[in-house]
């Protein structure tokens, strides 16, 4: 459907016909999940039949049970019987929102956060009508598309999160102009920031003269000291700090108005390069200058648990961590082999506002407001031939419920497992070496992924958001001053769910049922190939056969981290980002699907010989 449409009327993907499919797809998604994290227990009638009893109301629906405790809720299924006079049912549309309520008891939802998680349910259903509304590619169309029409196509948000999509602060008008799924471009707004005020941090090897020269061109910088000169001002004494321009617009000329009077921040206008927004919201991709970095900026936007600014402090070791992490990497050969490089966060620039300073205590919103950061851009280290695309694009469904990931398979004429084996080296391979042989984890989720495609297989990775999201866990081994920040201490037996929850619970449960679903490659079939993927890794390097043995892979059961648990109790600071422990909510056991390859381990020499 052509958009027009939705530009004349912002409220035109609202019928109720369009409503209807996305709010089916948020109620399936949303029993699916709670159920997984045992928040709620649905009945089972039998065959694929199931009926989930609040005190308000009767879902009956049909759901598939995967490994991992995994829930496929049919969403055409789901019928509602809510309670009437005298112990009848009647019939009602299921609505998202109305089963938050219903389940609000077994949500623990307290007072507090209750209206604001409807509302995240309620816009996140938004965002799925609109994209519906609007039609999207079908995914053998996205094997043709480019790097940035197949993250625009993306729709279904976090795939384990309910209330992925919520975006509080974003208005009609916002999401047109600044969602990721919408495709549009826009233009970054540019303050320059006294230099007294301001905080720059530069990678290594990295000049101050050739940040701004590579991002900016010359007659734009000129431009930008024009305007400063116009005030009477010396150029010199300025930093140039780029500002999403919602962030601009409902923020910056309000909250820093006093020192936008006083020319402790001057507006210098916008430099002309077009940006998309990446999944992530608050990241740019220039679109005009796809060999320029990514920028990332503050954003305050409630969005999954979180206010998404940028602090300037925590981001001034920034670099040097990102600098830390690629030089482990990139001398590392088994990760050279496999060709997984990390995207580094190679600046960062913000302002330290004196007045939130003395009012607001460390970590509030108030001190993240005026930042950014520039990370490098995937698209001149590829090859010709080869092909960029998200991974979480592998999870995504078009709008006909058709799998990109199996049409991938499909297209490359691999058998499914040869194609699943190729993605695991690239992907898996490289997430167990660093955690067996460098203590080191990442947040290896859909969107922090950016696979290289060739012929429609993957052939490597790229990991980003180094700065927020790696972790060291060796509480001993010597670091720089400036990269201490990145030891986590934590307890040993919940070190592996860096694998086993943000690898195996987060998206491979996810990604195995899509090719399950879609005829392609069973559940069991996919699982029993990252098991076959695990050994062969470790048996190629008994030099890690400590760690293996110590990070067991292959134990009965693991335990169940539950993200929803996190939001559901605290949906605008889910957790501490300073402090990884917070992010865990533990609730009983998975099965894991590895443990029937368990090997048999070699007491004297720690080997390992499989039994499977």
């Amino acid at each position: 459907m052509n958009s027009a449409d939705l530009i004349a009327d912002p409220t035109a993907h609202l019928s109720p016909q369009v409503w209807e499919r996305a709010d089916r797809a948020l109620v399936a998604k949303a029993i699916g999940e709670y159920a997984h994290e045992l928040l709620i227990s649905p009945e089972h009638l039998g065959d694929d039949e199931y009926r989930l009893v609040t005190a308000a109301a009767v879902y009956s629906f049909t759901a598939r049970r995967l490994p991992l405790d995994h829930w496929e809720v049919d969403p055409a299924s789901v019928e509602v019987q809510r309670s009437g006079g005298a112990g009848a049912g009647v019939p009602a549309r299921p609505r998202a929102t109305q089963l938050v309520l219903d389940l609000r008891d077994e949500l623990g939802l307290t007072d507090a956060v209750l209206p604001l998680y409807l509302e995240e349910v309620a816009a996140t259903t938004a965002a799925r009508a609109w994209t519906l509304h609007r039609g999207g590619p079908t995914s053998e169309e996205l094997l043709e598309a480019g790097f940035q029409e197949v993250e625009a196509a993306m729709t279904a948000g976090h795939p384990v999160f309910v209330a992925g999509s919520g975006r509080i602060g974003f208005d009609a008008d916002d999401l047109r102009r600044y969602a990721p799924e919408s495709g549009a471009t826009f233009r970054m707004e540019w303050v320059a920031v006294r230099r007294d005020r301001c905080v720059l941090a530069l990678g290594e090897g990295l000049e101050e003269e050739s940040l701004y020269s590579s991002e900016l061109d010359a007659p734009v910088r000129e431009r930008f000291r024009e305007v400063l000169r116009g005030h009477g001002l010396d150029p010199a004494d300025y930093l140039p700090v780029p500002v999403h321009p919602w962030q601009w617009r409902r923020r910056v000329m309000t909250t820093f108005a006093p020192e936008l009077a006083d020319r402790t921040l001057v507006h210098l206008g916008t430099d002309g390069d077009a940006r998309r927004a990446q999944q992530s919201v608050r990241t740019a991709f220039n679109a005009s200058h796809p060999r320029r970095s990514y920028v990332k900026t503050a954003l305050s936007v409630l969005n999954m648990g979180f206010l998404r600014g940028l602090s300037t402090e925590y981001m001034s070791v920034t670099p040097a961590i990102n600098d830390w992490v690629h030089d482990v990497v990139s001398s590392d050969p088994v990760l050279l082999e496999r060709g997984f490089r990390v995207l580094r966060e190679r600046a960062a620039v913000g302002y330290r506002p004196p007045l939130y300073e003395q009012a607001a205590p460390k970590g509030s919103p108030y001190r993240k407001m005026l930042a950014a950061l520039w990370r490098e851009s995937p698209v001149p280290l590829v090859e010709p031939g080869q092909k960029l695309v998200t991974m979480a694009s592998l999870l995504h469904r078009d709008d006909d419920g058709r799998s990109f990931a199996a049409a991938l398979v499909r297209a490359s004429g691999l058998a499914p497992r040869n194609w699943l084996r190729r993605y695991l080296e690239a992907y898996l391979v490289p997430v167990l070496r660093c955690y067996y042989a460098h203590d080191l984890v990442f947040m290896p989720h859909g969107e922090n992924l950016i696979l290289v495609l060739e012929d429609h297989a993957v052939v490597s990775t790229f990991m980003k958001d180094i700065g927020e999201e790696v972790a060291l866990l060796d509480t001993a081994a010597p670091l720089p001053a400036d990269v201490e920040r990145i030891r986590a201490d934590i307890p040993e037996h919940l070190r592996l769910l860096s694998v086993q929850t943000d690898v195996f619970d987060c998206f491979f449960r996810q990604l195995s049922a899509l090719l399950d679903g879609a005829g392609v490659l069973v559940a069991d079939d996919f699982w029993d190939e990252v098991a076959a993927c695990v050994l062969d890794h470790q048996g190629a390097h008994p030099e890690d056969a400590a760690a293996h043995v110590r990070g067991d892979l292959f134990t009965p059961t693991f335990a169940r981290s539950c993200l929803n648990r996190l939001q559901l109790r605290d949906n605008q600071q889910m957790v501490d980002i300073a402090d990884p422990a917070t992010a865990i909510r533990i609730v009983g056991e998975l099965e894991n699907p590895l443990a029937a390859a368990a090997p048999a381990r070699g007491a004297a020499e720690g080997s390992l010989v499989s039994s499977a």
